[in-house]
């Protein structure tokens, strides 16, 4: 199996393709599986890393360790471990906070930034009452589901069907509340970075993702129609024609 003692744990990657390195971050609901409609595409021009954060999928974490206050630090161990000095980085939803973070942290590391349906942690007072609000709506009766679009599961059941089954695969998840940036530190992004939102997000809404753009500097923003919380599963060629686009730009 690809793994490594990476930050004091047994740490579970894959690498597929060469070329420019390209890092894929999952969200809560994957692992390294999730992207499984994306390596192929991308592994065709570039080195695409996989893995499993810390306390998913293959990657345990020790007893009471840090979770995802880790997060930045075990990816930054696993490219030194494979001798990356420049990544591109592609987030998922909680992946976002690995990838920003790690941005923030190692921002001479970081050829392009793409966050899909996240902020990474980061929320500001208008932000934090939209998020109030579409929880409150979310409570009520026939809420939606969180991960995708309603519609999904029918109009793409097996999808929907793999989606549960990766889930699956996670152990039990340990919350480990970790603050998020602040808006010194995000308007000071320097990375290209772009941004994706499902039109029926309901966790980073479009509303929620613009307010976000605002401060990046020189951040894009594509919204996604007909896709939910999990664009790069619901929507793959979509999704993988906007960050291969936005990746060749940048390597341009």
């Amino acid at each position: 199996m690809p793994t490594a003692q990476i930050n004091g744990i047994e740490f579970y990657y894959e690498v597929h393709g060469n070329g420019p390195a390209v890092v894929f971050a999952h969200g809560a609901g994957g692992n390294h599986l999730s992207w499984w409609q994306q390596v192929p595409a991308f592994a065709r021009q570039s080195r695409c890393i996989t893995f499993d954060h810390r306390g998913f999928g293959q990657s345990r974490d020790v007893p009471d360790g840090p979770g995802s206050r880790a997060f930045v630090e075990d990816l930054k161990h696993l490219l030194d471990h494979l001798k990356i000095d420049r990544v591109s980085l592609v987030a998922q939803s909680m992946g976002g906070r690995t990838c920003l973070g790690f941005t923030l942290t190692y921002p001479d590391r970081v050829q392009a930034l793409v966050m899909a349906d996240t902020t990474g942690g980061f929320g500001d007072a208008r932000m934090a009452q939209l998020r109030a609000d579409g929880e409150a709506a979310l409570a009520g009766p026939n809420p939606p589901p969180r991960t995708y679009a309603r519609h999904f599961p029918q109009e793409q059941p097996a999808q929907a069907f793999l989606y549960e089954q990766i889930r699956a695969l996670n152990p039990p998840r340990r919350e480990v509340p970790v603050p998020g940036p602040t808006a010194e530190q995000v308007r000071s992004l320097r990375a290209p970075t772009l941004l994706i939102v499902g039109e029926h997000d309901v966790i980073a809404p479009p509303s929620i993702m613009k307010m976000f753009q605002s401060y990046i500097p020189q951040a894009g923003l594509a919204e996604v129609a007909g896709a939910g919380h999990s664009v790069y599963f619901e929507k793959p060629q979509e999704f993988n024609r906007l960050v291969l686009e936005f990746l060749a730009d940048v390597r341009a």
